[in-house]
């Protein structure tokens, strides 16, 4: 019976008018109930053929100028309550507008970076797995863990009280932090017992500055854990545990075997096209647009996002929608003009001796000519003499 019925979505499928793409095919065959007479599958068809072809865009519909205007009016209604927001509940992020302006600039650096790192069978259910892992996730500095530096002037050495309850708590040894500072810094003795680190200078010449100098240096030196994750926070999703991390490192993180690959994820996109390609990084704009906007309570439809999500990652990598970005590719001169430091687009297009078509929506509105959209856009291919 249910090959019948695959066959019967396979036709209509090539049959319909405007014929359904596949992904929507395989989506009806995976999603299709148990227990479905003939009829009620025919209905389905009918109905899921006249939604696919109610979201069709017409020819010559100017998509770019509806997204920009969808995505701008309730962008502006949201500048209004953005900037009430207390502290999230379980991890500083931004939200609201200064967060979409941020993912569409696509800014390198954004201002609170953090990660969702799902595990995988056992360690997700396991509490006590979930915490030694996100302690061990943790960068933990030198600095950390001493509880006073003191500087001898008449020896010229730096003494360090390291703290030992910190030490034992995440497993750590005196011995073991001196190992890795020994890599760190040339030209000076180390010697330690129980809790004193003793640091000298091999040469007496040697300045006192040198050693207020590598007492900071010291103090930032990571003994533990992986860069950038500054804090961690194991929460309970459902049925299982998901350490929320300030800070992100794709890269490393994924690389623990504990950690299910599928579905961690972080919310800054130059790292995640990094990691794993330009179709996620797509993905991920579209995604973290849309929290945000379901956040503050508004509704656009996801087509606008996601059209300017190809935008961004048209070309293989992920350009912001600003003059260094996509804008700047834009073969028309007053369209590029029309965003921002219009004079210098213009100046440098008079150099140049551009020449502008104004084939696209923007250079007509600005010189007052109809748009060229609309019904009668296709064109013959071919003159008839």
């Amino acid at each position: 019976m249910k090959a019948e019925f695959e066959k019967m979505i396979d036709a209509y499928g090539r049959d319909n008018e405007g014929s359904l793409p596949p992904a929507i095919i395989d989506d009806i065959k995976e999603s299709l109930p148990e227990k479905v007479t003939k009829q009620e599958l025919v209905q389905i068809l009918k109905e899921i053929g006249e939604a696919y072809k109610f979201a069709t865009v017409h020819a010559g519909e100017s998509v770019g100028l509806v997204s920009a205007e969808s995505i701008g009016e309730p962008g502006t209604q949201m500048t209004l309550n953005t900037f009430h927001l207390a502290g999230v509940a379980e991890v500083q992020v931004t939200t609201g507008l200064p967060r979409i302006i941020e993912i569409f600039d696509a800014r390198k650096e954004i201002k609170t970076p953090m990660m969702e790192i799902y595990l995988k069978s056992p360690f997700n259910t396991d509490m006590e797995k979930v915490r030694k892992l996100a302690a061990l996730i943790k960068e933990s500095s030198f600095g950390d863990f001493v509880s006073e530096f003191s500087l001898n002037i008449f020896d010229q050495e730096l003494k360090i009280n390291m703290n030992k309850e910190l030490l034992d708590d995440e497993e750590l040894s005196v011995a073991g932090i001196v190992k890795t500072i020994k890599t760190k810094l040339k030209g000076y003795e180390l010697s330690f017992d129980e809790n004193l680190i003793i640091v000298k200078q091999k040469s007496k010449t040697a300045e006192l500055k040198d050693l207020y100098n590598i007492k900071e240096k010291l103090r930032g030196i990571k003994v533990k854990g992986m860069k950038k994750i500054e804090q961690v926070l194991p929460v309970k999703r459902g049925d299982e545990y998901v350490i929320l991390t300030a800070g992100s490192n794709l890269k490393d993180v994924l690389q623990l075997p504990e950690v299910d690959t599928d579905r961690t994820n972080c919310n800054d996109i130059h790292e995640i096209h990094a990691v794993y390609g330009v179709e996620a990084a797509r993905q991920a704009i579209i995604n973290e647009v849309y929290k945000v906007i379901e956040s503050q309570g508004l509704n656009i439809n996801i087509r606008h996002i996601m059209l300017v999500a190809d935008i961004m990652c048209a070309n293989g990598t992920v350009k912001g929608i600003t003059r260094y970005g996509v804008v700047s590719e834009k073969a028309s001169v007053l369209a590029r003009a029309s965003f921002e430091t219009p004079i210098k687009h213009l100046i440098n297009a008079a150099l140049e001796g551009e020449v502008d078509d104004l084939t696209s929506v923007v250079e007509n509105v600005m010189i007052n000519q109809p748009v060229p959209i609309g019904t009668g856009l296709p064109g013959l291919v071919t003159k008839m003499k």
